[in-house]
């Protein structure tokens, strides 16, 4: 599907299998950052008590460069490796912090910082408070694009726009489309941005007159190799029954919450609902991703869409997903929750735990949380 110039969106064709719908992306390279007069907190500030040895793996860091208080851009420093520490020389109580990471940003302009520049920190999928600091050496560098990973479509049947474009593939080459996936019923259970490069086009190893045509970037939505059981389970169309995300590990479950966003089997509420009494089952809530799994079949029932981290579930709070406080929610078994999430913390100044902050935004909202 791609929208044409009047933004209406327009079938470019249809395949039979795609091959490279599975993909690890495109490994960055490595390099080496120095976060300047920083403050650490949360994973970073423990990093700095990890005794000599290996280098301390941290998980991916969102830095979010501000001018003034007003936040400008957003960098992603990939499997950051803590490498070495020292006191800033200006003052003792900040420190100097060498990184080991891959480094990208949503935004390619970021070239230069702004005028006035401050960098805060962030951790993980919970957006977890990491310190601030006063530069970051090695950020703003020219770096190459990682080469794109191809896919296949494979027994495709091309309508009249992508004939076209395998005519004259250069008029379409940097262009963009949206790949849907079907379950067996044909319904869409997720929608990929694609790259329209077009390389090699040949008859199709099904037969008859199809053809199999390589796109050159597949995308950087695809899901991972390790992901293809949960999307297995919903090829077979949307859970009917709760708790189905409950065998997963917590990559799995983040796999799951991923197809709950990106599902187009229903459309829209028209309004929200508000009052009455929702059972959240507890009894699973092991981590970040399976509370807003729980949450979300709570609220919506199986397959429901209610947020998958703390951002989207606040914004969710607000309306335009079906429910809308106030209304009351009982929290089965909820200690396991407490326990499970007790060093899980989204606001390092707060000091309260997710499971503890996610309570607290409920009862903000208007919602009436019942613990048991």
């Amino acid at each position: 599907m791609k929208e044409d110039e009047d933004g209406a969106e327009r079938l470019w064709g249809k395949c039979a299998a795609v091959e490279g719908l599975f993909a690890e992306p495109a490994p960055l390279p490595r390099e080496v950052l120095t976060l300047r007069g920083c403050r650490p907190a949360g994973v970073l500030s423990e990093a700095l008590t990890h005794p000599g040895g290996s280098p301390l793996s941290l998980g991916d860091l969102c830095v979010e460069v501000q001018d003034g208080a007003v936040p400008e851009q957003w960098w992603t420093l990939v499997d950051v490796a803590v490498l070495a520490q020292r006191p800033h020389p200006d003052d003792p109580e900040r420190y100097d912090i060498v990184l080991g990471a891959g480094v990208t940003t949503d935004d390619g302009s970021a070239c230069s910082p702004p005028a006035a520049p401050g960098f805060e920190l962030f951790a993980g999928p919970t957006v977890t408070a990491a310190g601030s600091c006063a530069a970051v050496d090695g950020l703003y560098r020219t770096r190459k694009e990682p080469t794109p990973v191809p896919l296949r479509l494979i027994g495709c049947e091309p309508a009249e726009p992508l004939l076209r474009a395998l005519r004259r593939p250069q008029r379409v080459n940097g262009d963009w489309a949206r790949l849907l996936v079907l379950d067996r019923d044909g319904a869409a259970m997720a929608s990929l941005v694609v790259g329209l490069s077009l390389g090699e086009t040949r008859p199709s190893v099904i037969g008859g007159a199809l053809v199999d045509v390589t796109l050159t970037d597949g995308g950087d939505e695809r899901p991972v190799p390790a992901d293809r059981a949960v999307w297995a389970q919903w090829f077979h169309g949307p859970p009917e029954t709760p708790n189905q995300w409950a065998v997963y590990d917590a990559r799995g479950r983040a796999a799951w919450l991923d197809l709950t966003t990106r599902a187009w089997r229903t459309p829209a509420p028209r309004s929200d609902r508000s009052g009455g009494v929702h059972r959240l089952d507890g009894r699973f809530v092991t981590d970040v991703p399976g509370l807003h799994c729980a949450l979300s079949e709570a609220l919506l029932g199986p397959g429901g869409y209610f947020g998958r981290g703390w951002n989207a579930f606040r914004d969710c709070l607000c309306g335009g997903f079906g429910v809308v406080p106030p209304f009351t929610l009982i929290w089965h078994d909820s200690e396991v929750a407490r326990r499970s999430l007790a060093d899980v913390v989204h606001d390092a100044e707060g000091g309260l735990s997710y499971f503890q902050e996610v309570v607290a935004l409920l009862e903000r909202c208007g919602v009436s949380v019942v613990l048991e």
